[in-house]
């Protein structure tokens, strides 16, 4: 499903094309002395170079057990911002989840049923990344073409907080319909969403600010947790297949490791993708950064989990077999 890379001889062009730009805006400012010159620096990279999707949450499908301990957990509770809630989803559908939120991303878990039919089941997860910027959807939905997607699935989301009156909430992109137990999509939440006030978001830090700080509350800086750093998911090799084209539209760098396995980078969260069989998939690993370093070592046994903070400014939950 993937195209081959750029060949020299366009990355080249391309550079070109940037270096040229650069002189051409130096040259128009050059009677203002240097001015010109390090303004057109100060622009960066061409927008085809830099990182257009960002982690945003992941989600995994835990055993009975787990899932209750989870829910009723008071460390978790002090520990992050938990909330568990049931969402009503368009055409209707709903789940129940429990969740740790951060200051841009955040970790959803849900119990064997909570969420129907195929998503639901043992083992089951999933994974957004979103764009920060207006409009980088659609460019990240445009780049999947070169990645060998020729007709990427897209989709709008709405979100009814309860009253019967649902909002637009995200547009989202899938590279497939088809998956065992593991499903990643582009995201990009949308004007509506942050301008209805049910949805609690902050006001724009720049134009076209859709990005993740502005849509989660600042109540993580109540409690320790502050981001997911590093995520690892259990997949079957045909649903990692059909992410590598995402991360890599979205501007994440990958690395394919020599057992399989994928590694990718991107502004502050590692994602590693194992290739297991189906009923070995599943949430293995969440790396998440505090607010503050704490000088202990806590461990917390959660059901079949284990959460440990510190010492340090990080904490590290696993979850089955995590090797």
């Amino acid at each position: 499903m993937r195209a081959a890379p750029p060949t020299i001889t366009r990355m080249r062009l391309r550079r070109l094309l940037h270096v040229f730009m650069i002189l051409a805006v130096a040259l128009a400012g050059w009677a203002g002395g240097t001015s010109g010159i390090a303004s057109a620096l100060e622009e960066g990279p061409p927008p085809t170079d830099r990182q257009l999707l960002f982690f945003n949450h992941a989600y995994g499908v835990l055993d009975r057990e787990t899932a209750d301990a989870i829910e009723h957990s008071a460390y978790l509770r002090d520990f992050a911002d938990f909330q568990v809630r049931t969402t009503t989803g368009s055409g209707g559908e709903t789940w129940t989840g429990r969740y740790l939120m951060g200051r841009e991303t955040y970790l959803e878990l849900f119990g064997v049923g909570d969420v129907p039919g195929q998503d639901g089941t043992l083992g089951a997860a999933g994974m957004g990344i979103s764009a920060e910027r207006a409009g980088d959807l659609a460019t990240a939905t445009a780049r999947l073409r070169d990645q060998g997607v020729p007709n990427p699935i897209t989709f709008r989301q709405t979100r009814d907080f309860g009253d019967g009156v649902p909002v637009p909430w995200f547009d989202a992109v899938f590279t497939t319909g088809q998956y065992d137990g593991f499903g990643a999509w582009g995201m990009e939440y949308l004007p509506e969403y942050f301008a209805d006030p049910r949805g609690n978001t902050e006001p724009a830090a720049y134009p076209g600010d859709v990005g993740r700080e502005r849509y989660l509350s600042d109540r993580y800086r109540d409690h320790l947790m502050r981001d997911v750093t590093s995520i690892r998911l259990a997949v079957t090799a045909r649903d990692l297949a059909a992410t590598l084209p995402l991360l890599r539209a979205g501007g994440f760098t990958v690395r394919e490791l020599p057992n399989g396995s994928v590694l990718a980078q991107g502004a502050g969260t590692t994602i590693r993708l194992d290739p297991v069989a189906r009923e070995q998939a599943g949430l293995r690993r969440v790396e998440m950064s505090l607010n503050h370093p704490v000088p202990y070592r806590h461990e917390e046994r959660i059901g079949n989990s284990t959460l440990v903070v510190g010492p340090g400014d990080r904490a590290v939950w696993t979850f089955g077999a995590a090797g």
